[in-house]
């Protein structure tokens, strides 16, 4: 049945009249979102609202969410089983197929145990939220990824914010307050909007001294970083010392869910505790399996690795050539440009689709104000000629808006 609310004049009416003012207000500030149909096409191109555009938007970093093998494997679960879960993972949910993708994950983090969650979301929301509580004090860095700090929030914890640019701060926060029951650490290890990876070396330092844990979100980092893919951890040498390491399935592995890889202890402990895993119905099977090869492919292809770096450098060696100044993040597949004026960054946004390339325009409250950005993914599917061609398109349409390219107008404020 299709129930609409109708005015006196015959027009559609919104049930919540306020709605329709705030919406009105997002939109002159340039932050209303709208939706919109994207099509995915092989090797990293895709159709939006019917135009065929280079995919520079998304975080399929190793192209693997197309992977053949990857697809296969989803459907051979279909085949042998339901399509969903059908319940919570503790009331009947988790398959053979769910038990088969933590072991993986645990094989692949070099954990002895990993837990399931149906987002990454989810498991930042419900690790954080588990582990800590009203009596404990929680330092957040204040690029983190919004799951994180609701987590933090939803912990009801002492709840403080930290740059990770300036960590002397940070030390001296975890020092004054002495009447606290735990203190813990809580950082992305590769900001998503920024694309720099934070200090974990002294982050780890730090958390020794001061007596506290070091929660570290791997999202962007997974199948990134690191010698065999485990991210920024890995890569800096410092696994043995963080508390507790979390990941996701829907960005380099190509699939969808969260994980956290540990102690058997942690994971015991999360499996009861942590309420966006046990209130959610579990994820599928098929995407079980799928992220099982995706795994798979991961460690027996380095190569695609090593294409990402190679690409990354490239392309900003082509916007270094082109004149566009670009900040925060000096290496990875996370290209910000800043433009601080969100209208600004809608607009070139849509003129680079016009000439062929979906990026991200990426605005408040996702990034802070006066930060408005491109945001320009680059993935192993990418040719070097295409991202040479995205550098120089974004030179001529910062200069069509005024924004000489290098021009520090485009930077954030300090």
């Amino acid at each position: 049945m299709n129930l609409k609310l109708v005015s006196r004049d015959g027009g559609l009416m919104s049930p919540l009249s306020w709605i329709a003012d705030a919406l009105q207000d997002l939109k002159s500030q340039g932050l209303l979102r709208r939706r919109r149909v994207t099509q995915v096409l092989p090797e990293g191109w895709c159709e939006v609202d019917g135009r065929r555009v280079l995919d520079c938007a998304s975080n399929d970093y190793l192209n693997l969410a197309g992977d053949a093998r990857v697809i296969a494997a989803a459907v051979e679960a279909l085949r042998s089983t339901s399509i969903g879960a059908r319940a919570s993972p503790l009331v009947c949910g988790r398959s053979p197929w769910h038990e088969r993708l933590e072991h993986r994950i645990a094989c692949f983090e070099a954990q002895p145990d990993a837990l399931l969650f149906p987002t990454g979301m989810a498991a930042n929301v419900g690790t954080i939220a588990a582990l800590c509580g009203a009596e404990d004090l929680i330092l957040c860095d204040r690029a983190n990824h919004a799951s994180l700090v609701d987590g933090c929030r939803l912990s009801q914890a002492k709840f403080r914010v930290y740059r990770h640019d300036d960590l002397l701060t940070l030390e001296h926060e975890l020092r004054k307050d002495s009447g606290v029951r735990r203190r813990w650490i809580v950082t992305d290890s590769v900001f998503s909007m920024d694309g720099d990876v934070a200090p974990l070396q002294q982050l780890c330092d730090i958390a020794e001294r001061c007596g506290a844990e070091l929660i570290v979100d791997e999202a962007h980092g997974t199948g990134v970083l690191g010698e065999n893919g485990r991210g920024a951890c890995e890569a800096l040498g410092v696994e043995h010392r963080v508390a507790v390491r979390i990941g996701t399935l829907s960005k380099a592995v190509g699939a969808q869910g969260g994980f956290v890889a540990g102690h058997p202890d942690l994971i015991d402990y999360l499996w009861n505790r942590a309420r966006s895993q046990v209130y959610s119905t579990a994820l599928s099977p098929a995407v079980c399996a799928a992220a099982t090869a995706a795994l798979d492919i991961i460690a027996a292809e380095p190569w695609r690795r090593t294409r990402l770096e190679a690409a990354s450098e490239f392309f900003r060696t082509q916007l270094r050539i082109a004149g566009v100044e670009t900040v925060f993040s000096s290496t990875g597949p996370i290209v910000p440009v800043i433009l601080r004026d969100p209208n600004a960054a809608v607009e070139l946004a849509a003129q680079l689709e016009q000439r062929g390339f979906l990026v991200g325009s990426i605005r408040p409250p996702t990034v802070p104000r006066d930060t408005s950005r491109l945001r320009i993914v680059v993935t192993t599917a990418h040719q070097d000629e295409d991202l040479a061609r995205l550098a120089t398109a974004i030179r001529e349409e910062l200069g069509k808006a005024g924004l000489q390219p290098g021009d520090r107008r485009s930077r954030p404020k300090p």
